[in-house]
């Protein structure tokens, strides 16, 4: 099970929660979120620990400028980006987030399959980082391969309903893991030791 740390800010923050060894490190380039960054540049980490861009609905112009500053391995799509304009994507792999509600139809992935990952997030407010989880029962209606990140509201108070899903065929496609907000201290920094007892739990 791979684990992926979102929302990192603070250089300071991002050379210590490095120290974990997490797989990914999820960087959000979305000027109307709180854990926007605009930071220059990221900290040299190790570097098998991959970095992934977010975005909500960017311009291919912007997205591909971030993939080149940044040097980003991943890009992780958050808005309603089409097909035709993930086809423009080139030397990164990509995630393509989808918001989950009891009502939704894993049908319409099918569309995304030239993406790398998928990832399912809770429907909410905002595009991401809401907080809350859904029901990952639902899971069981996804009838594709595609491996995928399972994000929404995860941290420690669900680590046994974690571990239940895991142990469950439903998880069969479950490539990681992905949090935010439940490991931070105030926005975009991130509680060390939270983390590391989520890690050891895992």
């Amino acid at each position: 099970m791979k684990l992926k740390i979102c929302g990192m800010k603070y250089n300071d923050n991002i050379s210590l929660i490095s120290k974990l060894n997490p797989d990914y490190m999820g960087f959000i380039f979305y000027n109307k979120s709180k854990r926007f960054f605009d930071n220059e540049p990221i900290p040299r980490v190790n570097k098998n620990i991959k970095k992934v861009g977010v975005f909500v609905n960017p311009e291919i112009e912007y997205l591909n400028f971030i993939i080149k500053k940044y040097s980003l391995d991943l890009v992780q799509l958050h808005g309603y980006e089409q097909p035709e304009f993930i086809s423009q994507i080139r030397d990164v792999k990509i995630i393509k987030a989808f918001s989950i509600d009891k009502n939704f139809n894993f049908n319409s992935t099918e569309n995304y399959m030239k993406c790398d990952y998928f990832l399912f997030d809770t429907k909410g407010k905002l595009p991401g980082g809401n907080g809350v989880s859904f029901d990952w029962k639902i899971l069981k209606s996804y009838k594709f391969n595609k491996p995928y990140f399972l994000s929404g509201g995860i941290g420690l108070h669900n680590i046994e309903e974690l571990k239940d899903f895991f142990s469950s065929t439903i998880s069969k496609y479950c490539f990681a893991v992905d949090i935010n907000s439940h490991f931070e201290i105030e926005y975009a920094k991130k509680d060390y030791e939270l983390i590391k007892n989520f890690k050891n739990e895992l």
